[in-house]
């Protein structure tokens, strides 16, 4: 199903856990959900038919990497992201602002924008509110986010507010450079750090704009998960029930699991295709290194009731050759096998909800994650 306009609507709620869909002229996206992070264009390690295969209804892609590399205004001219890529299905971009704070060198923040120079050839750029949503709508994006400065924490309470004050500046600025664009959104950023009164200001300020969606950003980024989870659990009261909800840059399934219970609708990350070219694999029991000697005449599949062919199909001991033999086939197929548990983790919580069942889902769930992981530690001892 498709709409000509971006409509967001609730189909079942479990607790916090939430069930919705966001549908847009092209395409529906199924919440909760999760997307795979395309940062310049490609998902990596994947051929994109594969990831829409598994489940996914929409992906990222990057500002700051695709305005460095092709440029936004080759990628208009070559038909847009979608055309560029292949992926005629929903494309959410991110601002770049993240990654010209964690990339970028020389960087120079002011009222107007970020100066920085590139990390690819070191020229100069610069970014502002308006100029990341022109470049976004250059590579035609369905949803779009507001520039905003994200924060290392721990920071002091000066320097958080400062963020999320001018954070707030911006998404004005982001919004009215946005304007009217029928059957896209543009998302608002709450930061705040893990100060909630700020986090609660913040989401009050943005609510107030009346945008199509909220994300809460700035979190994953060094403090611990409960900090995380508290944060969200005093800060998603003050965003409307009635749009979607989106944590940017989150995280590792139990991360997603725990988030979803807090009622988020959206994520991305980058830990399963990176996690895959680095020899780790997520399965329903946890995870499992395949760099660890011991899988080396093991000859199970990851797991066999996956419909996964890189899960079901081959051996530990093969994935391990792989993985020790720096053979590019290792990252390929363990990326494979992750993004397809994290759509089957987002598929099967989608049914919970629904079903009215999701705490008890999300403690087998994290029974099972246990229970494997202190199989494996136990096997090692």
């Amino acid at each position: 199903m498709s709409s000509p306009e971006f409509t967001f609507r609730l189909l079942a709620q479990d607790g916090g856990a939430r069930r919705g869909e966001i549908t847009m002229p092209r395409g529906t996206i199924r919440t909760p959900a999760f997307m795979p992070v395309g940062t310049a264009g490609t998902v990596k390690a994947m051929y994109l038919d594969q990831v829409r295969d598994l489940g996914s209804d929409i992906i990222l892609g990057n500002t700051y990497h695709l305005m460095l590399r092709p440029g936004a205004e080759r990628v208009a001219r070559l038909g847009g992201l979608h055309e560029f890529a292949r992926w005629p299905y929903p494309i959410l971009t991110d601002s770049g602002g993240f990654q010209i704070m964690s990339l970028a060198s020389l960087r120079k923040m002011s009222e107007t924008g970020v100066t920085f120079r590139s990390h690819v050839d070191g020229s100069v750029h610069e970014l502002t509110p308006e100029r990341s949503i022109e470049i976004q709508g250059l590579l035609d994006s369905d949803i779009q986010m507001q520039l905003d400065e994200c924060i290392r924490l721990p920071a002091e309470r000066a320097e958080i507010e400062r963020a999320m004050e001018l954070s707030l500046r911006w998404a004005e600025r982001s919004a009215a450079a946005f304007g009217e664009q029928p059957g896209k959104a543009m998302f608002g950023i709450v930061q705040g750090g893990d100060l909630p009164d700020l986090r609660i200001r913040s989401a009050e300020r943005l609510t107030a704009m009346a945008l199509k969606g909220y994300a809460v950003g700035g979190l994953a980024v060094g403090e611990p998960q409960s900090v995380m989870l508290e944060t969200l659990s005093e800060t998603l009261p003050s965003l409307p029930e009635t749009k979607p909800r989106y944590l940017m840059g989150v995280g590792t399934p139990d991360d997603i699991l725990q988030s979803v219970a807090r009622g988020i609708d959206m994520f991305d990350c980058v830990m399963p295709t990176r996690a895959g070219r680095h020899g780790l694999a997520f399965t329903r029991d946890g995870r499992v290194n395949l760099k660890n000697a011991r899988h080396a005449e093991d000859a199970r599949p990851l797991d066999d009731t996956s419909d996964c062919p890189a899960t079901r199909d081959y051996a530990r001991a093969y994935l391990h050759h792989l993985v020790r033999s720096d053979e590019a086939l290792a990252g390929m197929l363990l990326t494979w096998n992750n993004l397809a548990y994290y759509q089957m983790l987002m598929a099967e919580m989608r049914v919970a909800i629904e079903a009215g069942r999701f705490a008890d889902f999300a403690a087998v769930t994290a029974e099972r994650w246990a229970r494997g992981e202190a199989q494996r530690k136990a096997a090692v001892a």
